[in-house]
């Protein structure tokens, strides 16, 4: 048998690695605390789990979706509108997703041809680099550096690669490492894909988990942005959504009808009944997003306190549901570090080399766990003495 070239981009998913792991340790009977992937583990609102059990009891809702409701691009539209001030035309500028990621994978085969190039941030979600490389793009990284806050300079980006660039994926609040944008930023990111006209993705996964009082905000509420650019957002982590998988692509009138048209041949819609659970979600009660941002913060210290006191320094994160931090120093990789982990203390992190070139020296964790294991995962690190450097004789 022979199979497509792009494969050979690809191996076995990191995600896809630990659970095998994880899955191998509980068969045995030994204990695991997964902060790998960023699963929530915070469940939906009772109001919106009731619309999803009522649309779903309704046979008449088993059909394709096909489209979106336009209830639910309505509700959309009123959402961004209240929430972040951006006036969206709901049939025009707003196209649902079957999750974001999915988006963030398939929208390079509307953008880009064999060959042409892609901006990506360096570390970056896995599927930033992955979806241009599905369409065959090449890729041009933009490091994130810790001495830049992880924000992108795009000053260092010269102006023949510059010229090159198809489109640019963005995202602040970043995953993997938890940085927020200054409003400066998104004034300089405009006008750079101004002036060499390059089409800008913006990833707002996390605008709802930010912490110490500040607010999280949306690109497209920027001056100037809704020429360039759209906007994906999701009902994942802010809901509790993550398994519905409800996503959305907001902005530019011409990028989002571009995917339209390619999700037309590839999907039939997003099932009924979670489509009014989105609705119920964005227009109802609001009061679960804030409780959901504040146990996220409270994991976090708990976390960044506790590994900080056995002598795994740890920088509290401005948002997201993760924490990005150095390896300790006696380790040069960071899967090495992240397999020791998990055998010596039976917890699992992210290697940071699963999110580019950059991202080597470093581990994630996902604020995943409920505060008395998160307490636990530090005492078990403690107790492994993974973190001491022991004399060779």
């Amino acid at each position: 048998m022979k199979f497509a070239k792009r494969m050979d981009h690809f191996g076995e998913g990191i995600f896809t690695k630990l659970l095998e792991i994880k899955r191998r340790r509980l068969d045995h009977g030994q204990p695991v605390i997964d902060l790998s992937v960023g699963t929530p583990n915070i469940p939906p609102a009772p109001h919106i789990i009731e619309a999803l059990c009522t649309a779903a009891a309704d046979e008449n809702n088993y059909i394709y979706a096909v489209n979106d409701q336009s209830a639910l691009l309505e509700a959309v539209s009123s959402w961004y509108e209240s929430r972040y001030g951006v006036v969206l035309d709901p049939k025009t500028e707003i196209c649902s997703l079957l999750g974001s990621q999915e988006g963030l994978a398939h929208i390079s085969l509307s953008i880009v041809d064999e060959g042409d190039l892609v901006l990506v941030p360096d570390p970056c979600y896995p599927v930033f680099a992955d979806g241009p490389l599905l369409a065959g793009a090449e890729l041009y990284f933009m490091p994130q550096k810790k001495e830049n806050d992880y924000v992108i300079r795009l000053q260092d980006i010269s102006a023949d690669i510059a010229r090159k660039a198809k489109f640019m994926i963005v995202s602040y609040p970043n995953n993997p490492t938890a940085a927020l944008a200054p409003d400066s930023f998104y004034h300089e990111l405009i006008d750079f894909a101004r002036k060499y006209d390059i089409i800008v993705l913006h990833d707002n996964a996390y605008s709802e988990l930010v912490f110490d009082g500040r607010t999280g905000g949306s690109f497209l509420a920027y001056p100037g942005a809704m020429e360039v650019g759209v906007e994906f957002n999701s009902l994942s982590k802010t809901y509790g959504l993550a398994g519905a998988r409800v996503g959305f692509c907001l902005g530019n009138s011409e990028v989002v009808s571009k995917l339209k048209t390619l999700k037309s041949n590839m999907d039939y819609g997003m099932f009924i009944p979670i489509q009014q659970a989105a609705i119920a979600a964005i227009t109802g009660d609001q009061s679960s997003v804030v409780k959901t941002a504040r146990a996220y913060e409270r994991r976090r210290d708990i976390l960044c306190e506790g590994f900080t006191s056995i002598g795994w320094n740890m920088e509290k994160p401005k948002a997201t549901m993760f924490i990005w931090t150095r390896i300790p120093p006696h380790y040069e990789k960071s899967e090495d570090f992240a397999m020791d982990l998990v055998s010596k203390a039976g917890v699992i992190v992210t290697p940071g080399s699963a999110f580019g070139p950059s991202g080597e020296g470093h581990v994630r964790l996902a604020l995943v766990q409920n505060e008395d294991l998160l307490a636990q995962a530090v005492q078990a690190v403690e107790a492994s003495g993974i973190l001491k450097v022991w004399p060779v004789f």
